[in-house]
């Protein structure tokens, strides 16, 4: 373990503002931080694509032109199981990056499994690293959360009206 300022053992892939970086221009974690009516898009987009397994299932159980409410309900509903993944998996990256970023060390291996060490992170590190959870990342999460709110809130609204007016 190391306390130095100018040296980090930790190889440069597993360093914890590298793993954010790389998140931030991956193809499907970066969708997070683009502009609200853009990362809705991408949100949609699942949800449209994933109709296409949903909606033959909610057709063998309630045939489109005998039960379309029940078909509609069903087929979106299944959907938003599908956008509820893609969330949750969103949530998993950046939470990740969040802790290796906010700890006080960072746990890492050399050249394989069998090998992890842990290295103590410098004052300056920490506080940059803890910087950019607050500003940067406390963001995202705060958006991947509103997006579950999102989701239940209209799960709930499809199971209710199905309580209420399906019979």
């Amino acid at each position: 373990m190391s306390n130095s300022t100018s040296f980090c053992p930790v190889p440069k892939e597993q360093q914890p503002i590298n793993e954010y970086q790389e998140l931030q221009t991956s193809w499907f974690f970066g969708w997070v931080k683009l502009e609200p009516s853009r990362y809705i898009a991408k949100l949609v987009w699942v949800g449209f694509w994933s109709l296409i397994i949903t909606a033959p299932l909610a057709a063998a159980s309630f045939p489109i032109a005998r039960y379309p409410i029940q078909f509609g309900s069903w087929a979106i509903g299944g959907s938003l199981v599908f956008v509820s993944l893609a969330a949750v998996r969103q949530y998993l990256g950046w939470i990740y990056v969040k802790n290796r970023l906010y700890g006080e060390s960072i746990f890492y291996e050399e050249s394989g499994w069998y090998d992890g060490q842990t290295w103590i992170k410098t004052p300056e590190i920490l506080t940059r690293d803890r910087l950019l959870v607050s500003y940067e990342i406390q963001p995202i999460l705060k958006r991947i959360k509103l997006t579950f709110v999102t989701l239940l809130g209209t799960a709930f609204s499809i199971i209710s009206y199905w309580l209420l007016f399906i019979k």
